[in-house]
């Protein structure tokens, strides 16, 4: 039976991953073009003030929604007008709900009771967290298709192709991790990288497949749908599936960008390095591999947990920005080559040569 505990338990950790991941997928919305700005020379956004004060730019994210907000709605001449305003919706849904099974820090005991910090312990976790990820391209997919306009429409066609292109590597690449942990849970595969490798160095995930990880990293940059991978967008060729979408609709495309992009982070966190784990911390504090001990105090360590995963997660995202201004877009026809005939390929050696390991070696 749920109780009422448990309940504002789940609250408590919605609440807290809605406003972490939207606080940060704002500021991503400055930090991008802070950082282009920096990589080419230029000062970037600074302009916005409020009492005299800019703070380097950053109440441009408060601009940027009152222009958002206050900006013409603009629907085109379509039969599919309910559509045109339920794809964006869509999109932007799916994506937040796709941090429910998202642990950012570890079970802690209140009141007698044991509260995980997700919003839903899963044991389907992992398939829950792709079935969510899949389901959201028909966000796009309807933007395309319902703004009567063939540019649009062949930027949700491509959206699909791609998704079905390197979703399936995204997947494999997780196999590796499902056999050396053994769970689809993503709570319990955190915990399992808790432990120690040959007695110091931490068990995290990037350790046991380092190949796997950097084969979804760049699918899920794919999934992203953002540099080098933007060809449904494409602006400089078709504007993409968005091209009919002005004002809050728009900007609700934009912040799925953004929001993609954090999860993305925080699934990189979670699978290969270690989720909240902080190395060598344990419940009673910091036990050292050549012997030493620092005892602390169980909310002092459960602090440092939650901040190990915000910190590792804002450290991917910069990284993610970095592709995004470093590499140039891909041909479409690259696009497909590299998903199919060179990711698809490594990530079913790395599958089958993590399978073949776990049996010689057991696990």
């Amino acid at each position: 039976m749920i109780t009422s505990f448990a309940i504002a338990a789940a609250i408590g950790a919605t609440v807290f991953i809605v406003m972490f991941v939207l606080s940060l997928a704002g500021i991503l919305t400055w930090a991008e073009r802070k950082e282009s700005a920096v990589m080419q020379d230029r000062i970037g956004a600074n302009r916005a003030k409020i009492l005299g004060l800019r703070l380097w730019g950053l109440f441009h994210i408060i601009a940027d929604a009152v222009k958002m907000f206050t900006k013409e709605d603009f629907v085109p001449d379509t039969p599919h007008r309910f559509l045109h305003t339920l794809a964006p919706i869509l999109a932007i849904f799916f994506a937040l709900v796709s941090f429910a099974v998202i642990p950012f820090g570890n079970a802690i005991r209140i009141a007698g009771h044991t509260v995980g910090l997700q919003v839903v312990d899963l044991n389907v976790g992992l398939l829950y967290v792709f079935a969510m990820m899949s389901v959201g391209v028909y966000g796009v997919v309807l933007a395309g298709w319902s703004s009567n306009n063939n540019y649009s429409l062949l930027g949700g066609i491509r959206a699909s192709a791609q998704m079905i292109s390197y979703e399936i590597t995204f997947g494999l690449t997780l196999v590796g991790i499902i056999m050396i942990f053994q769970t689809l849970s993503l709570a319990e595969i955190v915990r399992a990288q808790g432990q120690l490798l040959f007695g110091f160095l931490p068990a995290w995930g990037v350790f046991y497949q380092p190949l796997g990880c950097l084969l979804f990293l760049v699918a899920g940059i794919a999934e992203t749908k953002r540099i080098p991978f933007d060809l449904p967008e494409g602006e400089s060729e078709i504007i993409g599936f968005f091209v009919e979408y002005s004002s809050m609709k728009f900007g609700m495309f934009m912040f799925t960008d953004f929001i993609e992009t954090v999860l993305i982070a925080s699934l990189v966190t979670t699978f290969f390095f270690g989720g909240w784990q902080v190395p060598w911390l344990a419940d009673s504090g910091f036990v050292f591999p050549w012997g030493s001990a620092w005892d602390m105090n169980i909310w002092v360590v459960e602090i440092l947990r939650v901040l190990s995963f915000m910190v590792k997660v804002s450290c991917f995202c910069w990284f993610l920005l970095l592709v995004r201004w470093t590499l140039p877009r891909f041909r479409f026809d690259q696009l497909m080559q590299l998903g199919w005939k060179v990711l698809l390929p490594l990530s079913l050696l790395n599958t089958m040569v993590t399978a073949a390991l776990v049996l010689w070696l057991g696990r």
